[in-house]
């Protein structure tokens, strides 16, 4: 249930996003979803696409700088205290979270949110015990398709 996401590395100024935008869009590669953060020098552009690979290597053609990691993107239930819940689950096997973000799709009473966690294998495991709702790269593509 492992996910690949690229992280592109953009300097902090106007004009920098449209580029990784364009080389995808040029190639036909659409964005599932992804989330940009900033700091004063830089931003970091993270993505998940069906073609990871494919996405990766013209980034990198086109001058972007790319890191591959594994994401995990989890069901939470869409209600108060979902959230809570999922990251009590975390918090009980000392899992480590490094950020998150939500998917722009749900499914039925479920939120999708994508993790990023400091130990990926030991937070899939707790996940699976605790019969948390993990979903695949496929099953990304499918919501975004609706």
């Amino acid at each position: 249930m492992k996910i690949k996401q690229l992280s592109v590395f953009l300097e902090n100024k106007p004009g920098q996003l449209s580029g990784p935008c364009r080389v995808l869009a040029d190639a036909g590669i659409n964005i599932i979803t992804m989330s940009l953060a900033d700091t004063q020098q830089f931003g970091i552009l993270r993505l998940v696409v069906r073609e990871w690979q494919k996405a990766r290597d013209l980034l990198e053609q086109s001058g972007c700088v790319v890191k591959t990691t594994e994401v995990l993107a989890l069901e939470v239930p869409d209600r108060p205290g979902g959230l809570a819940d999922v990251v009590n689950v975390l918090d009980q096997n000392s899992i480590n979270i490094e950020y998150m973000y939500a998917f722009t799709f749900g499914r039925g009473d479920q939120a999708v949110i994508v993790f990023r966690f400091e130990d990926v294998d030991a937070a899939l495991e707790a996940l699976r015990r605790s019969k948390v709702g993990l979903l695949d790269s496929e099953d990304l593509c499918r919501l975004s398709e609706r």
